[in-house]
């Protein structure tokens, strides 16, 4: 599975922490940026360049911002993608198990890499539920991305 990365001047500590742990996963990992601390950066750049990849190619990103929230509003304008922000494990399992979300945001303001390493464990492993209620609930989110992107 091929998780994309990526993270603006705010969440830059907190992606290169993230990327040294999740190497030797039994994921695939793709640094798209920033590859350096660049100070006066801007996040939408590298929440569209992690979003396409995983409209385009599948698999998950997990993008890295101050709060999380600018990530996750850019990345949301890619098709296919449902982003989400999440504080704790509880949060990420649920909208993997409910809404099969493809795009973790995280604050690298507030969350340490202690935490991260535990909602990011829950995110890729916890799979959707595909209960009926939840597909049906996605099928109208496709529908409005086809009717509105």
């Amino acid at each position: 599975m091929n998780i994309y990365l990526g993270a603006d001047h705010a969440g830059f500590k907190l992606k290169e922490q993230v990327k040294k742990y999740l190497k030797n996963s039994e994921y695939k990992i793709f640094d798209l940026g920033a590859k350096r601390f660049i100070k006066t950066d801007d996040y939408p750049d590298y929440a569209r360049k992690v979003a396409s990849k995983v409209s385009l190619n599948g698999g998950f990103g997990i993008l890295f911002c101050g709060s999380g929230h600018g990530m996750c509003i850019t990345a949301n304008k890619i098709k296919g993608v449902r982003a989400v922000t999440v504080s704790s494990v509880r949060e990420a399992m649920m909208v993997r198990e409910h809404n099969d979300a493809n795009v973790l945001c995280l604050s690298g303001w507030q969350i340490s890499l202690k935490k991260a390493k535990k909602i990011i464990d829950a995110f890729l492993k916890t799979p959707f539920s595909k209960e009926k209620r939840h597909v049906r609930r996605l099928e109208k989110i496709k529908r409005i991305e086809e009717t509105f992107c």
